[in-house]
C-alpha cells in the first residue's frame, strides 16, 4: 500500500511540474530543438517598446506584414529590429527568444517574437519591441512598471520559426499583368529568404524576383505576364545551408490585387 502512494505522490508532482512549467502559449510559433541546441548562445541586446501599451507596435511596419501582426500565430510578439536584427529587409520573419533579467520587473522568462518592422536610429543589435510583446518579459502584475522604464538590457537568440500553417503570399494593391509583387508570410525554420523565382504558365524557365523592401518581392518584365504562376523560395540558415522549395502554380490564372492566397507549402524544420 505505501508503495502505492507513493507512485501516486510521484506522479501527481509529475503532473504538476508539467502543468506549470511545460506549456505556454506565448511560444507558439518556434522551434524548441534549436533552442536546446543552442543554449549557450545567448547575446547581450537593447530593448525599447513603441506603439499602444498592449499592441503589436504598428500594423506591418516596414516588412509589409499589415494586420496579420496583430492575429494569431503571431498575436503581437512582434519586433522592430536595429540595422543587424532587420539587416535590410532580410531579417523580416525571423525568430528570436528575449529575456530580461535587470529590472526589478523583469521575470527572467523566455518571450519569443518575431521581426516585422525597422528601427531606424537604434542601435545595431537592437529590439523595439511591440507593447505587448515588451509588457510580456515582465513579473505578473508588473507590466507598466517595466514599459516604464522605457529601455532595457536583454538578452536575445535566434530560434527556429514554426507557424504552424503554410506560406501565405498577399499581392501587393499596385500589381498588374506586367507588374507582379508580392508579400511572403509565416516561413518556417531559423534562415532568412534570400532568393525567390518566378515561373510562367507554360514555360521551364525560372525568373529571379528582387526584394522591393521587407518581406515584398517584385518582377517587372514590362511584358505580358502569363498565370498561373509558380514561385520558388529559397532561405539561407546561419550556418550557410540552403533549402528550396516550389509552390507550384500557386498564383491562379485571374489573381487580383490585394488578394492573399495560402501556399500548400512550407520549409521543413
Amino acid at each position: 500500500m505505501k508503495v502505492h502512494t507513493f507512485n501516486v505522490v510521484v506522479l501527481y508532482c509529475m503532473l504538476l511540474i508539467c502543468t506549470c512549467y511545460g506549456f505556454n502559449p506565448k511560444l507558439s510559433f518556434y522551434n524548441s530543438s534549436i533552442v536546446d541546441a543552442n543554449a549557450e548562445q545567448w547575446q547581450p541586446a537593447s530593448a525599447t517598446w513603441y506603439g499602444p501599451p498592449d499592441g503589436a507596435g504598428t500594423d506591418g511596419g516596414a516588412c509589409g506584414y499589415g494586420s496579420s501582426v496583430g492575429n494569431p500565430p503571431l498575436s503581437k510578439l512582434v519586433s522592430a529590429g536595429g540595422p543587424n536584427i532587420f539587416n535590410n529587409g532580410e531579417g523580416c520573419g525571423a525568430c528570436y527568444e528575449v529575456k530580461c533579467t535587470e529590472n526589478e520587473a523583469c521575470s527572467g522568462e523566455t518571450v519569443t517574437v518575431m521581426i516585422s518592422d525597422q528601427c531606424p536610429g537604434c542601435p545595431a543589435t537592437h529590439f523595439d519591441l511591440s507593447g505587448f510583446a515588451f509588457g510580456s518579459l515582465a513579473k505578473p502584475g508588473q507590466q507598466d512598471n517595466l514599459r516604464n522604464a522605457g529601455r532595457i538590457n536583454l538578452q536575445y537568440q535566434r530560434v527556429s520559426c514554426s507557424f504552424g500553417q503554410p506560406i501565405v503570399f498577399t499581392i501587393d494593391n499596385g500589381a498588374n499583368q506586367y507588374y507582379f509583387a508580392t508579400e511572403i508570410e509565416y516561413e518556417n525554420g531559423e534562415g532568412n529568404l534570400v532568393d525567390v523565382e518566378l515561373k510562367q504558365a507554360n514555360q521551364d524557365s525560372w525568373i529571379p524576383m528582387k526584394r522591393l523592401w521587407g518581406a515584398r518581392w517584385v518582377l517587372n518584365l514590362g511584358s505580358l505576364m502569363q498565370p498561373p504562376f509558380s514561385l520558388m523560395l529559397t532561405e539561407t540558415s546561419v550556418n550557410g545551408s540552403s533549402k528550396t522549395i516550389e509552390a507550384n502554380n500557386v498564383i491562379p490564372a485571374g489573381w487580383q490585387p490585394g488578394q492573399v492566397i495560402r501556399s500548400a507549402i512550407n520549409f521543413n524544420n
